[in-house]
């Protein structure tokens, strides 16, 4: 009875399905030559994947578009879009509508809501970016948050290109950071950091140019 019912789901010709028996596949769900769809995963609505990713195990999309050769671990991806070469998991959540662009990697325990994250970006640890403007290989460090909610508004980040995060960092927003700044561990940023420079402290204050 088992078999029989795996063999009424929907399973796109082009999927490698490692136990078709617990995927669930919406109808329509389109995806590339040489995907793999892991145990316990499913995807919904208008999800479109590329080719040669690797999808689960124990992962959900709804609504997702991934380009080629995405990793998506114990994740899950809600009205978002992943470029070429993304790495998402095991624990995170990627929603409202984010864009995570070519080389992007999320680690454990990362949520991304409303927000770009540019190329080769990473954040490996335990994060939340939300309502964010993240540019070019930037490293955001474990137990970053941008502090986007004041009560009442949600605010802007702003991080560019090859900005450094320090672990524990809060981003109260609105706030930018510029150019190859950096934070350091545990700083409480309220006030933008122009380019280059390094912050700390609570509130952070500047420390340095960095280097």
């Amino acid at each position: 009875m088992t078999d029989s019912l795996a063999d009424k789901r929907y399973a796109p010709a082009n999927a490698i399905f490692v136990d078709k028996v617990t995927a669930y596949i919406d109808p329509g769900v389109e995806i590339g030559e040489g995907t793999i769809i892991e145990p316990n995963t499913t995807i919904r609505g208008r999800s479109r994947i590329g080719a040669n990713c690797r999808i689960g195990p124990n992962s959900v999309l709804q609504n997702a578009t991934l380009g080629d050769r995405c990793t998506v671990f114990a994740s899950v991806i809600d009205e978002s879009t992943l470029q070429d070469d993304v790495q998402v998991g095991p624990f995170c959540h990627v929603r409202g509508g984010s864009l995570l662009e070519t080389g992007v990697r999320l680690g454990t325990g990362a949520e991304v809501n409303r927000s770009r994250l540019g190329k080769g970006t990473k954040s490996n640890h335990f994060s939340y970016l939300g309502d964010a403007e993240v540019g070019a290989n930037v490293n955001i460090g474990a137990g970053a948050v941008t502090c986007n909610y004041d009560g009442k508004n949600k605010n802007k980040t702003v991080i560019e290109d090859g900005a450094f995060i320090g672990s524990d960092s809060m981003l109260v927003a609105p706030v930018r950071i510029g150019k190859k700044a950096a934070t350091g561990a545990g700083s409480v940023v309220t006030k933008d950091v122009e380019d280059g420079a390094k912050v700390a402290g609570v509130p952070a204050r500047r420390v340095r140019r960095r280097e």
